[in-house]
C-alpha cells in the first residue's frame, strides 16, 4: 500500500483537521462548502458555480466510479479544493476512462482525504461556510491559518467573468427548430443547452459582459440568466441587462445566480445564507402546481422578498414591485428560502435550483416546458398584435 503524503485543513476560526494529500500536492485557500449529493461528483468538480469554493463531500466513498469524457459540465474543473473522507483505491465503471484522483492531480486541483467529513460537515453547518486553507507542503496550522485569513471572502467577489466564455457560441435545437434563446454566460453549465435543444430551442451562449443589444441580435425569442459563482451583489451590469429584457418585455427565465440577478432586477434585495444549499436532495415546494419536488441545490445566496428570511415563511401573495406584480413561486421547505419568482405581468420567471441537474433528480425538469411554453405564448400574442 502507498504511504500518502501527510496534509492539513485549517478553517478561518482554527479548526484544524489532519488528513493524507489527495489529488494535487501543493496549497489552496477558497470558501469551505459541503456538499450532500451520493452521486454526481464529476459534475460537482466541473461546475463552475464552485469557482474559489473548497468542497467537502458528505458521502464518505468517492471516487468509485472514476471519471469519463461525457459528464463534464464545463471544460475543466472549478473547484478551489476537495475533501473527502474515504477515497476509492479503483474506479469501476463501463464508461470510466480515468480515475478521479489521477484527474484531480492533472488539473492541479489540491485536496485532502482521510478527513472525518462528518465533524467538518456539523461544524459547517453549526458555524456557517468560512474561509479555509488545505496544505501537503506547510503542516503547520498556525501558518496556515494566517494565510485563510488573508485570503477573500465570498462576500463581495464578482466572478462571474472569470468562468463566462471568452467567445459566443450556439448549441444547435435537436430535431425541428421551435425558438431561438440567447444564454448570458455567468457560469453556465452544458447540461441547461442541452435540455433546451431537446425542446426544439437553439441557445447562444454569450460572455457575461454581452450587451442587451448583443443579445437581441442573435435574434432571440426570449434571454437566459445562467448560474454562476459569487456574490450576487456585485452584478450591476447584468441586473441592468436584466432590467431592459423587462422593459422590452421580453422572455426572461434565470437559474440559481440568474434567479438572484433578476431578483435583484425586480428590486428586491439579496442576502448570504449561513451556509448555503448544495447536493441533490432539497425538497422544494412549487406553489403553482402544489407538488413537491427533490431537486439540486449549489447557492450560498439567496433573494431577499418581503417578509422573506431568517426562517420566516414566505408570504403566498403578489408583490408590487416597478415591473408589476410579483409572486415567490417555489420554496425550501428546510428552511423556507425563496427558491424561485414569477411575474404576474411580464413574461419572466426564475428558480434558485437547478432543473438541469446531472447528476441529479429530475422532477423540476418540466421547468424548461414551462419556459418553451411561455417563449410561445408571448410569440403567438406578438403575432396577433402584429396582425
Amino acid at each position: 500500500m502507498v504511504k500518502r503524503r501527510p496534509a492539513i485543513l485549517v478553517l478561518e476560526d482554527g479548526r484544524t483537521f489532519p488528513g493524507e494529500a489527495y489529488g494535487s500536492v501543493g496549497e489552496t485557500f477558497g470558501e469551505a462548502v459541503f456538499n450532500t449529493g451520493m452521486t454526481g461528483y464529476q459534475e460537482t468538480l466541473t461546475d463552475p458555480s464552485y469557482h474559489r469554493q473548497v468542497v467537502v463531500q458528505t458521502a464518505p466513498h468517492i471516487g468509485n466510479t472514476g471519471v469519463n469524457g461525457e459528464d463534464d459540465e464545463s471544460g475543466r474543473i472549478w473547484v478551489a479544493g476537495y475533501v473527502v473522507r474515504d477515497p476509492a483505491r479503483i474506479g469501476s465503471n463501463w464508461r470510466a476512462t480515468g480515475g478521479l484522483e489521477d484527474r484531480l492531480a492533472t488539473e492541479g486541483v489540491v485536496g485532502i482525504s482521510g478527513v472525518d467529513t462528518r465533524a467538518l460537515t456539523r461544524h459547517l453547518r453549526e458555524r456557517g461556510a468560512m474561509r479555509v486553507g488545505i496544505s501537503s507542503i506547510d503542516n503547520d496550522p498556525q501558518s496556515l491559518l494566517a494565510r485563510v485569513r488573508q485570503a477573500p471572502q465570498m462576500v463581495g467577489a464578482d466572478l462571474s467573468a472569470e468562468v463566462s466564455t471568452a467567445e459566443p457560441y450556439t448549441v444547435e435545437a435537436l430535431g425541428e427548430h421551435r425558438f431561438t434563446v440567447a444564454a448570458l454566460d455567468l457560469g453556465i453549465k452544458r447540461n441547461v443547452p442541452r435540455r433546451l435543444a431537446t425542446r426544439g430551442v437553439t441557445t447562444h451562449v454569450l460572455p457575461a459582459s454581452s450587451s442587451i443589444e448583443q443579445m437581441l441580435a442573435t435574434g432571440a425569442d426570449a434571454i437566459f440568466l445562467s448560474p454562476g459563482p459569487g456574490d450576487p451583489a456585485t452584478a450591476d451590469a447584468p441586473v441592468e441587462l436584466a432590467r431592459e429584457a423587462l422593459r422590452r418585455e421580453v422572455p426572461l427565465f434565470g437559474i440559481c445566480f440568474g434567479s438572484q440577478i433578476l431578483g435583484r432586477a425586480l428590486g428586491f434585495g439579496t442576502y448570504k445564507l449561513g451556509y448555503g444549499h448544495r447536493g441533490i436532495n432539497q425538497p422544494v415546494l412549487d406553489r403553482v402546481t402544489g407538488k413537491v419536488e427533490v431537486t439540486s441545490h449549489n447557492h450560498g445566496f439567496a433573494v431577499q422578498v418581503p417578509g422573506s428570511g431568517n426562517g420566516a415563511v414566505v408570504p403566498d401573495q403578489v408583490i408590487d414591485t416597478d415591473f408589476g406584480g410579483v409572486r415567490v413561486s417555489h420554496v425550501c421547505l428546510n428552511d423556507n428560502v425563496v427558491e424561485g419568482l414569477r411575474a404576474v405581468d411580464l413574461p419572466a420567471f426564475t428558480v434558485q435550483y437547478h432543473p438541469e441537474a446531472a447528476a441529479g433528480p429530475h422532477d423540476a425538469d418540466y421547468l424548461f416546458d414551462r419556459f418553451a411554453d411561455l417563449i410561445e405564448g408571448r410569440t403567438h400574442s406578438r403575432g396577433r398584435s402584429n396582425a
